[in-house]
């Protein structure tokens, strides 16, 4: 018993290093943003544009189907219990609220916190980073910011963008493929999709970004000089980005609908 208690301690007390880690690398990176030095900016925003392409642009081709799937079975099963439930109310709560910010996450997480959690690892085993610090950059400034702000950005355009398709080109597919009756669907949306669901949905997909981006840096950061624990790493990473997404979700549906 007291060997079980001892683990359950360390875990616990591991994990609260681990979170007060993960903020404090969280304000040393927005300490940088908010500092806005002269130096490095045109390399910076270079970055970001390059990290945006990335994650954003070319996920595109992914998301859209994606989305296009997602709202065409939503509009399908709720369509036929509309004499039940709310049709349009049901529609916003699953897609705005819910499944669009946890799918375009796990998207991001797949696509991008992976690969950047491997790429700061090999700098960190190859010794970039120490190089970076040797020519008088600071590494969270040039790595870190344009890392943040490229993922944060793509990630809440992203989000629009598969709420939009999934509405919209849900409504299509439905209409075109099927018999179900679809008239006023649209104008059903619109009034059931309230300020409320648009600020919830965009301050998920924020957070969301800046949670997966702080969380792949950081495993990446501490990578020692092993190669052969970039794998562990990435899946740690990957696991705690979509563990931290999923009580953020349940925390800010929480604070906004009850």
């Amino acid at each position: 018993m007291e060997r079980v208690t001892g683990y359950i301690g360390r875990k616990a007390i591991d994990s609260i290093t681990h979170l007060l880690d993960l903020f404090a690398f969280i304000y040393r990176i927005f300490a940088q943003i908010f500092a806005r030095p002269a130096a490095g900016r045109v390399l910076v925003g270079r970055i970001i544009v390059q990290q945006l392409y990335f994650t954003a642009v070319q996920a595109l081709p992914i998301l859209i189907p994606i989305a296009l799937l997602v709202g065409s079975m939503v509009i399908i099963q709720f369509a036929r219990l509309s004499g039940q439930y709310d049709f349009s109310r049901i529609s916003v709560l699953l897609i705005v609220r819910e499944i669009g910010p946890i799918i375009t996450a796990l998207l991001v997480i797949l696509r991008s916190a992976t690969a950047v959690t491997i790429e700061i690892s090999y700098m960190r085993v190859l010794h970039e980073l120490d190089t970076l610090e040797m020519a008088g950059m600071d590494p969270v400034r040039v790595v870190c910011v344009p890392r943040l702000v490229g993922i944060t950005a793509a990630m809440v355009g992203l989000f629009v963008v598969f709420d939009l398709v999934s509405i919209l080109g849900g409504y299509a597919i439905v209409w075109l493929a099927t018999d179900i009756p679809m008239a006023g669907f649209l104008y059903q949306i619109a009034k059931a999709i309230t300020p409320a669901d648009i600020g919830a949905g965009l301050l998920k997909a924020l957070l969301f970004g800046i949670i997966i981006t702080v969380t792949c840096l950081y495993r990446g950061f501490e990578m020692k000089r092993q190669i052969t624990e970039v794998p562990i790493a990435t899946s740690r990473s990957s696991i705690e980005c979509f563990l931290y997404c999923l009580v953020i979700n349940v925390f800010i549906s929480t604070v906004f609908y009850l």
